[in-house]
This record gives structure tokens, sequence and C-alpha cells, in this order.
């Protein structure tokens, strides 16, 4: 290195094997996040059809069934419902979620930096952090707003708590990386 800031990974030869450990799991925990938005982007697309497949396992309840799967039951038919009438007058709405979609990619897509180099692009951790804190408010507000049933608000809110403790791994495990890598550094001038 040519001095003490630290600005992107030096070749991966140069690493020592504590630091190429760490880069592993930094990496690791990259590509599942990676994965995870491009599934939830990916679901986006076909939602009718998932609806149509998942109202199959919950059968319409009776009006006078009570509990929790009666009330999940009525509200996948309902949104079954409401997607298959609003495909077939106004098909053109259905862009909305493919554009939904396209957003989850490119998120996805923008975190291949942070895998290629994790030292260089450690400020996509920070993004990624503050994306999956501001998801939680966000559903649970809109949510409300929108008439949306709480636990499913819930469900929308799991990218954030799920996603939130990856980030900040990759994130706390870069910072390492980078003190493994400086230090070597230090003991190889000496």
């Amino acid at each position: 290195m040519k001095n003490d800031t630290l600005t992107s990974l030096p070749d991966t030869a140069d690493l020592t094997n504590e630091a190429i450990r760490l880069l592993r799991r930094i990496q690791a925990l990259v590509v599942f996040f990676i994965f995870a938005i491009f599934i939830s982007g990916a679901t986006a697309i076909p939602l009718t059809w998932e609806m149509e497949m998942l109202t199959r396992f919950f059968p319409k309840p009776l009006e006078t069934d009570t509990g929790l799967l009666s009330d999940l039951a009525r509200w996948l038919h309902w949104v079954k419902t409401g997607l298959v009438e609003t495909d077939a007058r106004y098909p053109f709405l259905a862009y909305g979620y493919d554009w939904l979609a396209f957003g989850h990619f490119m998120i996805a897509l923008v975190f291949v930096g942070a895998y290629r180099d994790p030292i260089r692009n450690l400020w996509l951790f920070d993004f990624g952090m503050l994306a999956c804190f501001f998801v939680i408010p966000f559903a649970l507000i809109f949510g409300e707003v929108r008439g949306i049933p709480y636990g499913w608000r819930l469900i929308d809110c799991a990218f954030g708590i799920f996603g939130f403790p990856l980030i900040w791994l990759a994130k706390r495990e870069t910072l390492k990386l980078m003190r493994a890598i400086t230090e070597s550094a230090a003991t190889n001038r000496r």
C-alpha cells in the first residue's frame, strides 16, 4: 500500500489468511442479501398467479368461520379478487409491479459492488442499513393508510428486520478486514 488510507481491496494474493477468511464471510453475506432482494423483486411480477396458487392452500372460509387462519384466508381471497378484477379491467396497472421488480433487481445489482470490493463500496452497507431501517415505518404507515392488515405489514417489514443484521455484519466484517490489511501492511513495512 502506498499510504495509510485504505480505499480499495488489495490483490487477494497480498492478503493474509485471516483477511481472506473475512473477505469470504463478507461475500457470503452480500450474496445472500443480493439473492433475497432478487427473489423479493421477482415475486412482484407474477402476483396474480401467485395469489391464485396461494389461495388453493387457503380455501375461502364461511362467513361464520373465525380465527387467524380464517382471517388470513379471507384476506388472501380478497387480494386475489382485487388482482384478478384489476388485471381484467386495468391491466396496465400491473406495470407498476414490473417496475417494483426492476427496482429490486437494480438494488441487488448495486450490491455486486460490495461483493467485488467491500472496502471501496463500504458506503453500500450504510445505504442497505438505511433502506432496511426505513422500510419498517414505511410499511407500517402506508400499510395502515391502504388498509393492509397488521400481520401482512409485519411480513413486509421482514426485509428490514432480517436484512439489517446481514448488512450490519457485512459492514462490521469489512471494517475488521480493513484493520487486518492495514496492520499487515504496517508489519511488512518494518
